[in-house]
């Protein structure tokens, strides 16, 4: 749910857990040394039904973890003239990951956008601030199309910022005369460049706008309502296949939808114990076609078949690895790694899921 519009406080309570895994039965490995620091213990495997199970592999939450090890003569620079200041996560909101592996991650506290690329130990922070023209203040979530160029949506400017793999500033979408933007609340959006179309959710009409490569409104999908088709607070957005999904915030649920507009299926209900949702935010599809819903007062990842059985469940709140204080955006890469932007633990933690179905083209 948006910052700032859907956010309260509310109480935390689960139920206890009965007969819950129809598909998988978790349990549970030793611990092992964190590869990120070496000396924080990490979760332990995640063991579950057919030979799947889900690993943790790393945090990261600043420049400094992506740069690696530091070489001799930078590590006598830094004890003489003191460590540089490094660009950190203050609330890292939305998460993208492109065809080179590289984490492209929104902080809307932060003004700004993170690129993280940990093959070649490079780091960039994208920010528009200090712009007289179009200044990006409040990047909410982020998209890619075939040829990794990045897309922004800033839930306080109205407007989707378009920047080339490098993260150089191209266009905006959704300029109006006077520099206002088009949207009243963009959060969620998603590319399909096949068909060179963009999908965008704004939050406050309670709307998706379908558009084309250059921003002229195609089609529009939703009102505001409780029934199929409509929406109270739609958020993040995915496509998977020939459906687009949407987190529909407030009724607590997941619609997806055809490519036409047509509903096609929906599943959730409001609750605070498993297998319900009470804060949805993002949402991500694995090989195996499972469902990933994010659920940021529990701190849980649930885990969906079509049907709407919950399948399996990681996370709590919590600090430690593993745990997740108000998780927000989720990413499921081509090879079933899993991104969880932890908000307000000012991180992301990635887990390999290893199914039985690997190679499946997954992410947005």
């Amino acid at each position: 749910m948006v910052q700032g519009v859907l956010g309260r406080a509310v109480r935390a309570r689960w139920g206890t857990i009965g007969a819950l895994l129809l598909l998988i039965h978790p349990a549970w490995a030793a611990n092992k040394g964190n590869p990120a620091s070496g000396s924080v213990p990490v979760p332990p495997d995640l063991l579950l039904e057919g030979g799947r199970k889900l690993s943790f592999e790393r945090v990261f939450g600043s420049e400094k973890e992506v740069l690696g090890k530091p070489k001799f003569w930078t590590k006598l620079l830094n004890v003489v003239a003191g460590e540089p200041e490094y660009h950190w996560m203050i609330r890292p909101y939305g998460i993208a990951v492109d065809s080179h592996g590289r984490a492209i991650v929104t902080d809307p506290a932060a003004e700004g956008v993170h690129i993280f690329d940990f093959e070649k130990h490079k780091y960039k922070f994208i920010a528009r601030l200090d712009k007289e023209k179009d200044a990006m203040r409040s990047p909410q979530c982020v998209a890619l199309d075939a040829e990794d160029n990045i897309y922004v949506t800033d839930s306080e400017a109205g407007k989707i910022f378009v920047f080339d793999p490098g993260g150089k500033y191209r266009r905006t979408i959704g300029n109006l005369k006077g520099g206002e933007g088009y949207f009243k609340r963009p959060t969620g959006i998603a590319v399909d460049s096949a068909a060179q179309r963009i999908y965008v959710s704004d939050t406050v009409r309670n709307k998706i706008y379908v558009m084309d490569m250059q921003g002229s409104v195609l089609q529009v999908i939703g009102k505001g309502g409780t029934g199929k088709g409509e929406f109270y607070y739609p958020t993040e957005l995915h496509l998977d296949g020939d459906n687009l999904l949407v987190v529909d915030a407030m009724n607590f649920r997941v619609q997806w939808f055809a490519r036409n507009g047509a509903v096609e299926g929906t599943m959730g209900q409001v609750g605070d114990s498993l297998g319900r949702m009470f804060r949805p935010k993002g949402v991500a599809v694995d090989s195996e076609n499972h469902l990933y819903i994010v659920d940021a007062l529990s701190g849980l990842v649930q885990v969906f078949d079509r049907q709407g059985q919950l399948l399996y469940y990681f996370g709590k709140r919590g600090v430690n690895l593993g745990e997740f204080q108000l998780p927000a955006g989720i990413f499921i890469d081509r090879s079933d790694r899993v991104f969880v932007v932890d908000s307000f633990n000012h991180r992301v933690q990635v887990f390999d899921y290893h199914g039985l179905k690997q190679g499946r083209g997954a992410g947005q």
